[in-house]
C-alpha cells in the first residue's frame, strides 16, 4: 500500500485506476473541479480526508472510509461500487449512495436526498439519516440504532430487519417484502401500506391510518398511537397493548386489542376477529 499524506487533488480523474493506497487528510477540492477522483479504484483507504468534489468513489472495489466530510457539493459520492466500509463520517450530498453491494456503515451523519437506491446488503449502526426517498428498491439491509427522518423512506425494499431504531417518515414501508421491525419507534403517515411479510415487534406506531392493503402483517405486543382507520383491506394477525381509535374493514385475520373507540365494518367483504382484552400474542 502506497500513503499519500496531505495533498489536495482538483484535477479530472485525479487518482482514477488506483490500487492499493492511503489517503490521509487528503482534500479533494480547488479551482479546477475536477470529477470522478478515484474512480474504477481498488483497495482504497482513506482516513479524515475533505470531499468537495463531484463522483468520488465510482465503481470502486474493496474501500474503506473513516472520518470523511462529503460536503454537500459531493454528489453521488458512491455508485456501483462494492465491498464498502464507512464510518464516522458525513455524507451530506444528494444521491451520496446508489446501486451498491456489500456496505457497513457505522457512526454516520447521512443528509442526502435520494440515499442508498438498490443498494444490496447494507448494515447501518449507530447511524443518524436525513433524507426523501430513502434506501428506495434496496435489499437485504439490517439496521441497528438508527434515527431516521424525512418523507417517502423504504419504499419497494426486500429483505430487511431493523431493530431499536427512530423513524420519524411518511409513506414509509410501500410495498415493502419480507420486513422485521424490533424495539423501534415509527412515526407517520400512511405506514406501510401494499406491503408483504412485514412483522412489527415490540414497537410503538404513531399517525393517521396506518397499515392498509398489507398481506401477512403481523404485530406482535406493539402500541398504536394517533392511529386511525388502521388495517384496511390488510390480511392481519396483531396483539396491541393499547386502545386503538378506529380499525376500518380488514379483509382477515385477528386483532387482539384493549379497546376500539370505532369498528368500522362497513364493506361486506370485511372480516375479522376482535378480542379484548389483549392477553394473547401472536404466533
Amino acid at each position: 500500500m502506497i500513503t499519500i499524506e496531505n495533498q489536495q487533488f482538483d484535477q479530472e480523474r485525479a487518482l482514477y485506476g488506483s490500487d492499493g493506497i492511503i489517503l490521509r487528510f487528503c482534500r479533494f477540492d480547488g479551482p479546477a473541479d475536477g470529477e470522478s477522483a478515484l474512480k474504477e479504484s481498488r483497495n482504497i483507504i482513506a482516513e479524515n480526508c475533505f470531499f468537495h468534489l463531484r463522483y468520488p468513489f465510482w465503481h470502486d472495489t474493496n474501500l474503506t472510509i473513516r472520518g470523511g466530510d462529503m460536503t454537500e457539493l459531493c454528489r453521488a459520492a458512491l455508485w456501483y461500487s462494492r465491498n464498502i466500509h464507512i464510518a464516522d463520517t458525513k455524507l451530506h450530498g444528494i444521491k451520496a449512495l446508489r446501486e451498491c453491494r456489500d456496505v457497513e456503515m457505522v457512526n454516520c451523519d447521512i443528509r442526502s436526498p435520494e440515499f442508498g437506491w438498490s443498494t444490496v446488503g447494507i448494515t447501518m449502526e449507530h447511524c443518524t439519516a436525513e433524507s426523501e426517498y430513502f434506501m428506495m428498491r434496496a435489499r437485504d439491509l439490517h439496521f441497528t440504532d438508527v434515527t431516521f427522518r424525512g418523507k417517502y423512506s423504504f419504499q419497494y425494499i426486500e429483505n430487511a430487519v431493523f431493530e431499536n431504531c427512530r423513524f420519524d417518515t411518511k409513506d414509509a414501508f410501500w410495498h415493502a417484502k419480507n420486513v422485521t421491525v424490533k424495539n423501534s419507534v415509527v412515526k407517520g403517515e400512511y405506514l406501510a401500506w401494499y406491503s408483504e411479510n412485514l412483522t412489527l415487534e415490540h414497537c410503538k406506531i404513531i399517525g393517521t391510518q396506518p397499515l392498509c392493503y398489507c398481506k401477512n402483517l403481523q404485530l406482535i405486543d406493539c402500541e398504536m398511537i394517533d392511529a386511525d382507520l388502521c388495517f384496511e383491506k390488510s390480511e392481519v394477525h396483531a396483539s396491541l397493548t393499547a386502545p386503538v381509535i378506529s380499525i376500518k374493514n380488514p379483509s382477515s385475520g385477528i386483532i387482539y386489542v384493549p379497546e376500539v373507540q370505532q369498528l368500522i365494518l362497513d364493506d361486506p367483504q370485511a372480516a375479522i376477529q376482535i378480542i379484548r382484552p389483549a392477553k394473547h400474542a401472536c404466533a
